[in-house]
């Protein structure tokens, strides 16, 4: 009986042990580093270029950076789905082929000590993430879109953030009157905004990096909300390297977020994220993600640091 209650003590501290170890594990991997950006000024209408492909004329959203010191345009992706602003090695590695003044990646460290304006507004950190990712730079074609990194939600956590989609311009300010303006989750640095679907109340994280989707959700939902026998799209996707399959299908329904309704014509899904993302999403009580699409005659107003937006 001893030896019983011995083993089953036992078994019963390291369930506790597991469940505890999981735990923490999970944390710190869903929880963002601290916000090291350091950030002075602001930036007003600053012009926004879309990425087009075959399928999607807003594949991405992109804003244009300077470099302290060098006098060349690039572009950074904004992507509200990122906590933090990183950059891309590859496209470093070949600015820093022409320009001397660049400073030098911490290899060891996978970071970079560096400062960008857009328009008036000074964004400098003394460890960026550099992600092994990126193309090499094409300085001498006026159409190349030079994309050298991401811009995050650290950002967003330190300006009130207003994204004019109808006139193509972003503004990073740090003031604005808040009259009419709505709650929304800013979670780990996760944009989760209330909105209804047929009476259903749903958390649906904005995730610019998938621009050009109105809804994407999982494949249980997708086939609830979509047109009986429409037409299914299919496209590659790409998120940091992993080649996803994305999958949309027209629909007819309807989206609230507080005052404003919109028309939801399509809704997606993917494949090939993984079991820890998914897990993930789920434990950040999202139930779906909305890209660009949706806002594109509109303007949306973030303040994250409150935890209010206003749609117009």
């Amino acid at each position: 009986m001893k030896l019983f209650k011995k083993i089953a003590a036992v078994f019963l501290v390291s369930i506790v042990l597991f469940l505890l170890g999981g735990y923490f594990y999970f944390q710190k991997k869903f929880t963002p580093p601290e916000n090291y950006l350091n950030v002075s000024g602001i930036a007003e209408n600053i012009p926004v270029k879309w990425i087009s492909s075959d399928e999607n004329l807003h594949s991405a959203l992109l804003l244009p950076i300077k470099i302290k010191g060098i006098n060349q345009v690039f572009y950074m992706q904004f992507d509200s789905g990122s906590a933090t602003t990183v950059f891309y090695k590859k496209s470093l590695e070949s600015i820093a082929e022409k320009f001397q003044k660049l400073p030098k990646i911490d290899t060891e460290n996978n970071e970079i000590s560096i400062s960008f304006t857009m328009g008036k507004i000074n964004i400098s950190s003394a460890s960026f993430e550099v992600l092994n990712y990126g193309e090499k730079i094409s300085f001498y074609n006026p159409n190349a879109e030079n994309i050298i990194g991401t811009i995050g939600t650290d950002l967003l956590e330190k300006r009130i953030t207003v994204l004019d989609f109808k006139n193509s311009q972003c503004s990073f300010i740090e003031k604005i009157k808040e009259d009419d303006f709505a709650d929304f989750e800013f979670k780990k640095r996760k944009i989760l905004i209330p909105s209804v679907i047929e009476n259903e109340n749903l958390k649906l994280l904005y995730d610019s990096g998938s621009s050009g989707y109105e809804l994407i959700t999982t494949k249980e939902i997708w086939q609830k909300y979509k047109t009986p026998k429409s037409a299914i799209k299919t496209e590659k996707g790409n998120s940091w390297g992993n080649t996803l399959s994305v999958y949309s299908a027209s629909a007819k329904r309807k989206i609230q977020f507080e005052k404003i309704t919109f028309d939801l014509s399509e809704v997606t899904y993917i494949e090939g994220t993984s079991e820890l993302q998914k897990f993930l999403m789920k434990r950040s009580g999202m139930q779906g993600m909305i890209g660009n699409k949706l806002f594109l005659n509109h303007k949306l107003i973030l303040d994250c640091r409150n935890e209010k937006f206003k749609l117009e």
